[in-house]
């Protein structure tokens, strides 16, 4: 049932189970006036104008048990809108993945990076990442023994190779070792690739051969001397 109080206007929502047959004092929790709610009340089915405060029952100062204003009745906590939530999420999301390809795609092309780039060579070296700071790298190497009249022979093979977008000198020294199963080096010996330049993206076979290698080799590693251009 609703409530309203002759004084001042004001509406309010009351549950008519809770008043006694012969009705029952009412206090407006606006204005202050008392009056006598008798039951079964008039119901105004006009919608309320003003949200107010709970009526309080006359001479106590409680609220009636089961009346309250319509504020009471149809408020709603408001809601965050979804879209941009969603939106905020995304950005983060491509973000990364961003960050993630430009990573993936500068250890890649390190080479080139550092061809452009030359104090970028430390960052790598920092982050335990080979790379060639001249853009001229040894590429498919591989070795053979081989028994030439009565004797072992090694022979290593590999191409030489220009990563980079321009003319390069190719370093006139090239470094071939030997070690053990614990990585002790036993022999190395050092060997001209033949070649002065290469082109761009272009590749110089090499083969260089030892007589007699180490009987404990298990290991070969061959790399451009110190100091190349």
């Amino acid at each position: 049932m609703i409530l309203t109080c002759p004084a001042c206007g004001t509406r309010y929502q009351a549950d008519e189970a809770k008043f006694p047959p012969g009705g029952r004092q009412v206090r407006c929790a606006r204005c202050g006036h008392v009056w006598h709610q008798a039951v079964p009340a008039t119901i105004d089915d006009t919608p309320p104008l003003v949200s107010e405060s709970m009526a309080t029952a006359a001479g106590t100062g409680a609220a009636p048990q089961g009346l309250r204003d319509f504020k009471g009745a149809t408020a709603e906590e408001p809601r965050r809108p979804l879209l941009p939530a969603l939106g905020v999420a995304l950005g983060w999301i491509v973000l990364v993945a961003a960050i993630a390809g430009l990573g993936w795609l500068a250890v890649r092309y390190r080479g080139q990076v550092v061809l452009i780039w030359p104090q970028s060579a430390a960052v790598y070296a920092a982050l335990g990442l080979d790379v060639n700071a001249h853009g001229i790298d040894l590429a498919g190497v591989d070795y053979r023994r081989r028994n030439e009249n009565g004797e072992i022979v090694l022979a290593v093979t590999g191409r030489i190779v220009n990563h980079g977008d321009r003319e390069l000198p190719v370093p006139q020294t090239v470094i071939v070792t030997l070690s053990d199963a614990k990585d002790h080096e036993l022999y190395h010996w050092s060997f001209t690739p033949g070649i002065q330049t290469l082109k761009p993206g272009r590749s110089a076979a090499f083969l260089t051969r030892l007589t007699s290698p180490p009987a404990g080799a298990r290991h070969l590693d061959v790399r451009f001397a110190p100091g190349g251009p």
